[in-house]
This record gives C-alpha cells, structure tokens and sequence, in this order.
C-alpha cells in the first residue's frame, strides 16, 4: 500500500525498483506522465517531491522520449524571464511558425543537423527571406545550448551545419533635398510636422519619439524612454468575452526579467528604457527644430500621460507612426520605399554631409560603443555635442544654392 500523497508509487516486480508516476500536462490532447525510478521508496519519494516541485514552477518536466515541441515549450516558460518582452515575443512566433511545424514531432535526443536544415528549407519553401531562416537558426542554437547544458542532449545539432545567410537589403532613404521638401511640405498644416521632424532632425528611433513627454524637452532631448507594445495576456483565461487581452480587466503581462524598466501608459502601451543604456543619451535642442517643437508645444492640447506627440489626445501605437509615415511621405510625392526607420540613416547621412565627426554622430544617434550612460553627459561633452548640432543646423538652413556650391 502507499501512504497518503505518495501518488502512483509501487515497486516493480520485474526489476526489483520503486517507481512512481508523475501527470504532466496533456499534449495535444494525449496523456502524459513521467516515470521515476530508484533502488528503495525513501529515495523515490524523495526525489518524486522534488519533481513536484520543479513540476509546480516550470509547468512541465522532461521526459525521456521528450519531443522538440515539447522541449519548446519547457524552454520559453525558462526565456520569458530573461529576455525582453519583444524579444521573446520574436522568440515565440519563430518557434510556432517554423519551427514546430516542421520538426516538432521529432523526439529531442534524436535531433540532427538534418533537421536544421529542415526548418531552413520549410522557411524558404514559403517564400520568405534567408534572413527568416537565419533568425530561426540563432532561436534554435540558443534553444538547444540550453538544452546541452541541461543533459538532455550530447550536443547541439545547430553547430553542425552552416547558418543561413542574412539577406541583402536594399534601403532607402531621403537625401538631403528630399528630407527638405518633404519637411516643407509637413510643415503646412500637417499635425504630424513636429514629429517627422524631431525624427529626421535628431534621428531618434520611432518608439523614442512617439514616447517622448514634454518634462524631457528643454535645451535638449532626453531620449532615455521609448514607447513600445508588449503583449498582454488574458489573465482570466479569456472568460470575459473581450476580444483584445488589453482590454481585460484581469490583464496581465508576460513575465519580465528583474532588471525590465517600463511604466504603464494604456492597453499594452508602455514607456520602456532602450535596450542599452548606451542608447540612453541627451541631444542638444537648436534651430530650426527648436522652434518647431516650441510651436507645437505651445499649439498642442495637455494630455493625461504629458506626450508631446499623440493622436487626437490618445497615445500613438509603433505601427499607426509606420502607417503615418508613410501616407504623409506619399503626400509629398516622394516614391522611395523609406520606412520610418529609415529616418535615421538619413539623420546619419545629413550628419556626414554636415562634416560632423564620426564619434559625435555616434553620440546623437545612439550607436556609440562607449560605455558611459547617455543619461548622464559631462559638461565638456555636452559643449561638442551642441556645436555639431549648431553646425549641422546651419547646413540646414542656408540656401539651397550655397549647399550645392560647398557640396560641389
């Protein structure tokens, strides 16, 4: 007989050892358990409690013929707490879009780069890009390493065969007489002029204009918060009929590393600190965008959250900034397939074109490899920072006939 709370424990009969028997949570419908196995109960209740255990916190347990969506799903339940959320969100859908539609029956220990290479060749067969492919490789490699270091695989199948190679993207972006007329153009009573121009003019990232607030404009920008989407979860289980988990009111978010900084503005909309803290950085405030941004200050209606930018009083979300973008760049006649992304390698040409130095670019964009906190500029750093920005403001300003003459 078992005691009480022991579960499914007897001992074989027909090798001689204690065993129990675990539920695991069913798989597609099937039912799972996990067995145990050791020389004598105490041992086995033992170490049958200690699974529980892990059982209770990861919401799974391997098992020996653990397959690789299984494995998936163990491994996500371990990344959502060390990743940033958009990170693991790219995680998840590599993982349920190619990965476990082409090798997840396969059991993990049997792994191969055969199967590597599957996903690689499922991903182009549906016409998607080698950079797809190549995102699904490094999920996989990092997946897998874990799954190395864990002992349920000898090694990891990613090493053996090539990555794919990232595709080659064209881009496009304004130049200098087009970034003019296209600002020209916004300028004439467009409600979105003030913000295509602090994103052409500084270039900060779509989230840190979006998200900046009126307390972080003075003599300069401070570009240490960005808005973002996280995805919500319906934290009663969908049981209350609304349709986006936003919307719930026991919402909730994925779990979040420690050291994720982020403040709540609406729905999923959050303020979030860049990736780096290297990205973290003060841009001087001059002319022509200065007055631009004091106009529209003094013009715009107070909002609850003190955005500077928003749509008609709400919070503007990434993709309705892409989707303005882009209907006010066809509005100027320009043609070229430039994302608002794409803002910044303008920025970044019109800083060359101004002379400015490489380093000093590096500072206004956010692309330094220096390890000071952008937060936190010297005196003297914030003197070179505010002539470059004077000396590209005046390549901006002079007449269109002086720029050709020094240009050429």
């Amino acid at each position: 007989m078992r005691g009480k709370g022991e579960g499914a424990v007897f001992k074989d009969q027909r090798t001689g050892l204690w065993t129990g028997v675990i539920e695991l949570p069913p798989l597609n419908g099937d039912r799972r358990r996990k067995k145990i196995r050791r020389k004598n109960k105490k041992d086995l209740l033992a170490a049958m409690s200690a699974a529980k255990a892990e059982l209770e916190r990861l919401g799974d347990l391997p098992t020996a013929n653990q397959t690789v969506e299984q494995w998936f799903g163990y491994w996500l339940k371990q990344t959502v707490k060390e990743v940033r959320p958009n990170t693991f969100d790219g995680y998840r859908r590599t993982v349920t879009n190619h990965i476990i539609p082409s090798i997840g029956k396969v059991k993990l220990d049997k792994l191969t780069a055969t199967h590597v290479r599957r996903v690689h060749d499922g991903i182009l067969a549906k016409g998607l890009s080698s950079t797809t492919a190549l995102l699904a490789h490094r999920t996989m490699s990092v997946s897998f390493k874990m799954a190395v270091q864990e002992g349920r695989i000898s090694r990891n199948p990613c090493t053996l065969t090539a990555a794919p190679r990232k595709a080659r993207a064209t881009l496009e972006a304004l130049d200098l007489t087009e970034a003019l007329r296209f600002l020209e153009h916004v300028l004439q009573e467009n409600p979105r002029a003030a913000q295509w121009a602090t994103a052409l003019l500084t270039g900060a990232r779509r989230g840190e204009v979006i998200g900046l607030e009126i307390d972080r404009v003075g003599e300069a920008l401070d570009l240490s918060w960005q808005l973002q989407r996280i995805r919500w979860l319906h934290g009663c289980g969908g049981t209350c009929d609304r349709k986006r988990a936003a919307e719930c009111p026991k919402r909730q978010t994925d779990d979040t590393p420690a050291d994720y900084e982020y403040r709540h503005i609406k729905g999923g909309l959050y303020w979030t600190r860049p990736k780096s803290s290297k990205s973290w950085r003060i841009v001087p405030l001059v002319d022509p965008l200065k007055a631009i941004l004091e106009q529209h200050l003094s013009a715009m209606t107070p909002n609850e959250w003190g955005l500077v930018f928003t749509n008609n009083g709400r919070p503007i979300s990434p993709d309705q900034a892409s989707r303005d973008w882009r209907t006010d760049l066809a509005s100027s006649g320009i043609e070229k397939n430039v994302r608002l992304h794409d803002a910044r390698h303008t920025t970044v040409d019109l800083l060359y074109e101004a002379g400015l130095p490489e380093d000093v670019i590096g500072d206004i964009i956010g692309h330094s490899v220096r390890a000071t906190t952008r937060g936190y500029r010297s005196p003297q750093n914030m003197k070179r920072l505010l002539l470059a920005m004077e000396q590209f403001s005046v390549m901006l300003t002079q007449p269109e006939t002086e720029r050709t003459r020094e240009i050429a």
